[in-house]
């Protein structure tokens, strides 16, 4: 009898310490979408317009300290102007934008980008290889995203004319002049985990 308790103690002993080191295998870190912030900037011959876009949902896949993997899904209705006041030129910019001329948004309310691997280059900071959707259309995507704590950011320059968001794009039309529109166009997301 004493054989045996001594023999279960020890395999619960030794269960234990096995699993209480062992580290947490692909653990999902929720955003805290509400605490999280879209924004946006495209270029054009004569200036630039910025805005911000809401976050619906999204979360990232870690290896203990490593980024393994992560989907966010962007609320391509939020899609709003920053640098205009109030009036027609913003509202009429937004509704432009929300147009099939641009994001299409009727039929695409959302936009998705899936990180597929990731390599660290520092500490805290990634190079990231995902795909991004916009407008049905998926492409692959590169970007730069740091981590610290309970918040990350990250930084891309995505190309539109990939996604098919042609509107005033010299790669598909000829003698725009200063109504160019510029196919690049920058992305910032600060997220709150």
């Amino acid at each position: 009898m004493k054989k045996t308790v001594s023999s279960i103690f020890l395999a619960l002993l030794f269960g234990y310490s096995a699993t209480a080191t062992t580290p947490i295998d692909d653990e999902k870190k929720e955003v805290k979408v509400s605490e999280s912030k879209v924004t946006w900037k495209g270029y054009k011959v004569t200036g630039s317009h910025d805005g911000t876009i809401d976050l619906k949902s999204g979360f990232l896949m870690m290896d203990g300290n490593k980024l393994t993997g992560g989907e966010f899904v962007i609320d391509m209705t939020s899609i709003t102007n920053t640098d205009m006041t109030s009036g027609n030129g913003k509202e009429k910019l937004e509704g432009h934008l929300k147009s099939d001329d641009f994001f299409g948004v009727e039929n695409h309310p959302t936009a998705k980008l899936v990180i597929k691997s990731s390599e660290t280059f520092n500490k805290n900071s990634y190079t990231v290889k995902g795909d991004l959707t916009i407008k049905g259309i998926t492409k692959p995507v590169t970007f730069v995203l740091s981590m610290f704590e309970n918040k990350a950011t990250a930084t891309m320059k995505v190309d539109r004319s990939k996604f098919d968001v042609r509107y005033g794009s010299g790669s598909f039309f000829d003698d725009l002049g200063d109504k160019t529109i510029y196919d690049d166009f920058d992305l910032v997301v600060d997220l709150a985990l």
